[in-house]
């Protein structure tokens, strides 16, 4: 599973005050776009309607069981969003296996509609902490075509267990340095590789697959736009986005640099829709603000989905630590009954 990366905080220069004598083209020059969005509301948010939505929970089959629970926490039936990992530490594991497909084809199969997202990744010892010049090398041997076949696998894997029309978020978090699967060492192989491997995965007979492409909100170790591998073989931009670094407000993080709302301004500019495949508490403790807010983004963006990391510090049902954010999500996506 995920593990955001730390982050030191940044600085964000205060806008410049727009005087009346400003006309109305200069006011629209002059004030950053903040991609249309609110930013963090006070009171109670609205219930997030037509926004699939779900909660991770866990890859294993327990963790598939827990979407039901909290699925009873919240009342209804708003969760239709099933979103697990594969494991990086082997490329076998990559590959896929019935042990992990098979719990969640059920969970999928027991209600239409309901959507499946995988996070895959891009080499093996993902989160082994190999060098530069290592993950340099495997990204290239990636690219010349040296990993096709254990995509190739993967893809036959999900379509014989009914998951292939699945979301695959590829190479996530590129940008950070968490993951071997890293972009900075070589933008250049790192975007041929995924082009190579989308080739792939869409050569598997029977797949609908959509690729999502998701950096982790802000700068990082690289730009992430420096690491997009193209329209073509990108279906979704997604965004990790936690409440990170300490002390950045919800408003801070839509507009710093390579933050929310270039995220918007950069998938409406490629003429693809939005993703929020990670997001949670992090830094911040206890935060109805920031969750207030990633909630009116979701209702003005309308992503393709969103899932709540549920797991302490992030989570709001799994971690008691965090109850003012709690009551915030269940009366968002509870049932009314369930609102509180």
């Amino acid at each position: 599973m995920s593990r955001p990366p730390s982050r030191l905080p940044r600085f964000t220069w205060p806008r410049a005050a727009l005087t009346v004598l400003l006309a109305a083209v200069a006011v629209w020059l002059l004030v950053p776009d903040r991609g249309g969005a609110p930013t963090a509301p006070e009171g109670e948010p609205e219930p997030l309607t037509g926004v699939p939505s779900g909660f991770f929970t866990g890859s294993d089959e327990a963790g598939v069981r827990r979407i039901a629970q909290v699925q009873e926490w919240l009342g209804g039936d708003s969760l239709t969003v099933g979103h697990t990992y594969l494991p990086g530490d082997r490329w076998s594991n990559i590959e896929g296996h019935p042990a992990l497909f098979t719990p969640w084809a059920r969970w999928k199969a027991e209600r239409p509609g309901r959507l499946f997202v995988l996070n895959v990744p891009m080499l093996d010892r993902n989160e082994a902490g190999l060098p530069d010049a290592e993950v340099r090398a495997g990204l290239r041997r990636g690219a010349a075509g040296g990993y096709d076949g254990h995509f190739r696998s993967l893809g036959e894997r999900l379509v014989a267990h009914g998951l292939g029309d699945a979301v695959l978020v590829l190479g996530w978090e590129m940008n950070g340095t968490t993951y071997s699967h890293r972009c900075r060492p070589d933008p250049t192989a790192w975007k041929a590789y995924w082009r190579r491997v989308a080739g792939v995965l869409r050569g598997v007979p029977g797949q609908r697959f959509r690729l999502d492409f998701t950096p982790s909100r802000g700068l990082d170790a690289i730009p992430w736009p420096h690491c997009y591998p193209g329209d073509d073989v990108v279906d979704i931009i997604g965004m990790d986005a936690y409440d990170q670094p300490a002390g950045l407000s919800f408003e801070e993080q839509v507009d710093e640099e390579y933050g929310l709302a270039h995220h918007v301004r950069f998938a409406a500019a490629h003429g693809k829709p939005v993703s929020y495949p990670e997001w949670g508490l992090f830094r911040n403790g206890d935060d109805p603000a920031y969750v207030r807010g990633m909630l009116a983004w979701f209702a003005t963006h309308r992503p393709v989905y969103q899932t709540v990391t549920d797991y302490c510090p992030h989570g709001v049902w799994g971690c008691t630590d965090n109850p003012a954010s709690a009551r915030i999500v269940r009366g968002a996506l509870g049932a009314p009954s369930g609102r509180s």
